[in-house]
């Protein structure tokens, strides 16, 4: 009698991993359904900033444009704007960037022209080797 009432207890050492289980299962489910939602484009007034100049140094940039209707400009040094295919304005580029490679190149944009016209310019001088391209913008009016 007296064996049976000092046996000893083990601390019993199991985690039950079920209702953890349950709970990622659900938040599985909820990340699967706003997933898609999230990707959706809202529609945002982008606020006024100022931004870093070039710096003085740094050598004279290769500047691609857009106006407002749309047509495609260089200007490199002090050189003509004329009204340019994008295709000559890549192959300009690449000439321009084979002689000073490391010019910097900005992109400057009218703000009536469509986002898809901006893109199709970001995409001819990514196609002549420019690695990164740089966004042009106006220093908001003082107030």
């Amino acid at each position: 009698m007296r064996s049976s009432s000092r046996r000893k207890r083990r601390p019993l050492a199991e985690i039950n991993v079920v209702p953890y289980i349950d709970v990622m299962l659900v938040l599985v489910v909820i990340f699967m359904v706003t997933a898609p939602l999230v990707t959706q484009g809202v529609k945002v007034d982008l606020p006024t900033a100022h931004a870093k100049q070039l710096d003085k140094d740094s050598k004279s940039p290769i500047i691609a444009s857009i106006d407002n209707q749309g047509r495609y400009y260089l200007d490199y040094k002090n050189s003509r704007e004329q009204a340019l295919s994008l295709s000559k304005l890549a192959v300009l580029v690449e000439a321009y960037r084979r002689v000073q490679p490391h010019s910097p190149v900005v992109v400057r944009g009218d703000g009536d022209v469509p986002y898809k016209s901006v893109i199709q310019l970001m995409v001819a001088l990514q196609n002549a080797g420019v690695p990164s391209v740089g966004l042009m913008t106006q220093p908001p009016e003082s107030q």
